[in-house]
């Protein structure tokens, strides 16, 4: 091989699920139990599908964005309409994945775009509700509670973007240094075909 290989698709999904993974288990176990100011939490889940579809593009972010959803409709307390959740995360996969061809991942551009992101899905999430008929969801209720959700996920993005980012760069570099090893550089091997062609 001439060039490193670029990560293959099935090592970038293990990466992906774990990180789904990983996220629903401390939305489950950490971030819905904190006893924050107006009775809402951070939205872990929703942050790490922004963050990977900003990382892989618009079509993992929006299969991502689904089966993370459906993911948080099933796992108790799930106390709402099955697959809200998951239309909403899919819709925000898909739309955070097709802008981050725009983005600057080097600069803090990425982070803007989580928090925007989580103000959508959070957006995104009420309005189904008020379409479906959660008492939940009635106006006087989402208005007091969409921005202090929003505020507590611009919080939480900086940390889940981060630990996004380097879950996925560490991968891709271990991909490309096992790969180096069985590269042969360029200059060697046109060395290699002259002295083959000598023969």
């Amino acid at each position: 091989m001439l060039n490193p290989p670029e990560p293959s698709p099935a090592g970038r999904t293990a990466v992906t699920a774990m990180v789904i993974a990983v996220t629903l288990i401390l939305q489950v176990s950490v971030a819905n139990r904190l006893p924050l100011p107006g009775g809402v939490q951070p939205d872990l889940v929703l942050l790490a599908v922004v963050a990977l579809a900003l990382v892989a593009g618009s079509m993992t972010g929006m299969v991502t964005g689904f089966l993370a959803g459906l993911a948080a409709d099933i796992i108790p307390p799930a106390d709402h309409t099955l697959g809200r959740y998951a239309l909403v995360y899919c819709l925000i996969g898909y739309l955070c994945g097709a802008a981050s061809a725009e983005m600057d991942r080097q600069s803090v551009v990425p982070f803007f775009a989580v928090a925007a992101g989580a103000l959508a899905g959070t957006v995104l999430y009420a309005g189904t509700g008020m379409i479906l008929g959660d008492p939940r969801a009635e106006w006087a209720t989402v208005s007091s509670m969409v921005p202090l959700q929003v505020l507590y996920d611009v919080i939480a993005s900086p940390f889940v973007v981060w630990a996004v980012l380097r879950v996925t760069r560490r991968y891709e570099r271990g991909e490309r240094s096992r790969g180096d090893r069985l590269s042969v550089p360029v200059a060697r091997y046109r060395a290699m075909s002259e002295r083959g062609g000598n023969l």
